[in-house]
C-alpha cells in the first residue's frame, strides 16, 4: 500500500489534456440555445426511440449529454413519454416488431411534432435494408423531417441535425 502511495506522490496526476475548443461546436451550441429559447420557451423535449439499432448511434446520443457537448445546458432534455415530447429522435432500421410501437409513439407525440432519423440505418436502412424482419428506413413507417447520416454520426452532427429540425419547424 505504501509503495503505491509513494509512486502516486512521485509521479503526480497523469491525465490526458481536454479537447481543443471547436469553433463549429460553439457556433452550433449558441444557435441551438437561441432557437430553443425562441421557439420552445427555453425547453425542447426529445423522446428517443431505438427501432432496432446496434446501439452505436445511442452511444453518440448519450455523448451529447456529457459536459463537453452539454445538450441539457442548451435547454434540451430527453423525456420518457412521447406525450411530453416536441421531437422524436429515431435510430436504427425499423424492425418488424418495433413498427407498431414506433407508429404508436409517433401518434402519441403532440402536434407539431418533429422527427429526426439518426444514423445510416435510420436514414436508408443501412446494411439491413428491407426484408421480412426489417422495414428499412424510418421514413417507411413514419414521416421524417431531418435525416442525420453516419455510422454512427458524431455528436456534433446529431446536434446540427437537431438544429436543422427546429429551424425548419418555425
Amino acid at each position: 500500500m505504501y509503495r503505491i502511495l509513494r509512486q502516486i506522490a512521485r509521479v503526480g496526476i497523469v491525465t490526458e489534456p481536454g479537447p481543443e475548443a471547436d469553433e463549429n461546436l460553439r457556433d452550433t451550441a449558441a444557435r441551438i440555445e437561441s432557437e430553443v429559447a425562441r421557439s420552445f420557451a427555453g425547453a425542447l423535449a426529445i423522446r428517443h426511440v431505438d427501432a432496432g439499432s446496434c446501439n452505436g448511434c445511442e452511444l453518440e446520443i448519450h455523448a451529447c449529454s456529457n459536459p463537453y457537448y452539454n445538450l441539457e445546458g442548451l435547454g434540451i432534455r430527453f423525456v420518457a413519454s412521447p406525450r411530453h415530447a416536441d421531437m422524436l429522435l429515431v435510430t436504427g432500421p425499423v424492425s418488424r416488431h418495433m413498427e407498431e410501437a414506433l407508429r404508436r409513439t409517433y401518434d402519441a407525440t403532440p402536434a407539431p411534432k418533429v422527427v429526426v432519423a439518426v444514423g445510416d440505418c435510420g436514414c436508408t436502412g443501412g446494411i439491413f435494408g428491407e426484408g421480412y424482419a426489417s422495414r428499412g428506413r424510418v421514413a417507411n413507417v413514419i414521416p421524417v423531417d431531418v435525416s442525420v447520416p453516419g455510422c454512427p454520426p458524431t455528436p456534433l452532427a446529431i446536434m446540427q441535425g437537431i438544429l436543422t429540425a427546429i429551424t425548419r419547424r418555425t
